[in-house]
């Protein structure tokens, strides 16, 4: 495990294209023969960072939103967690899927299948957590969970790029106030 850590870090850092086994090698101080033995090649151990970060992910994002009360708080929750996850210290680089989405989105293969599939899991899971608010009458009965899913996910999307790419020392309270705004919009 901690060797796919430290990838998974380094990876949100370099990109998964920009992860070799040799500088993975130094920065764990091991033989670059004995890591290729773990993994056999260097796309296995991409689609083992990518598989690793899905499951931290769903530990340190989905299950404690899964805590809250179904609706409203549920979501928040989740807004919430995102934001910390994608500030973690072991994520240098910020979000691995969202760093990773515009390094994949033209190539096809596994790793871009298996980001694919995290990517429309986590749609999948916000647009359910909305039928939930819906069904909790917390939000209005028109409301469409794939769009409300599309723009909370553009929510943490833009956070990623403000956050990370402009620096911006407003991203964190401007992505709060644009979840707000969008739940004000949701409400019943």
């Amino acid at each position: 495990m901690a060797i796919l850590d430290t990838a998974l870090s380094e990876c949100s850092r370099v990109g998964l294209g920009g992860l070799s086994i040799g500088n993975l090698a130094r920065l764990l101080d091991m033989s670059k023969s004995g890591l290729f033995a773990h993994f056999d090649s260097k796309e296995n151990l991409q689609l083992q960072v990518l598989q690793n970060g899905r499951d931290r992910f769903v530990v340190r994002v989905l299950a404690p939103a899964l805590q809250a009360p179904r609706g409203i708080p549920r979501l928040e929750a989740l807004f919430e967690h995102w934001l910390e996850w994608a500030d973690s210290p072991f994520l240098q680089g910020g979000c691995i899927f969202a760093s990773t989405s515009t390094e994949l989105a033209a190539q096809p293969g596994a790793l871009r299948d298996c980001l694919l599939s995290a990517q429309r899991d986590w749609l999948g899971t916000i647009a359910e957590m909305a039928r939930a608010a819906r069904r909790e009458e917390h939000f209005h009965e028109e409301l469409d969970p794939e769009q409300f899913a599309w723009e909370f996910h553009s929510m943490t999307l833009a956070y990623h790029y403000f956050s990370r790419l402009i620096r911006d020392p407003e991203a964190q309270s401007r992505a709060r106030n644009s979840f707000q705004n969008l739940i004000r919009a949701s409400r019943a």
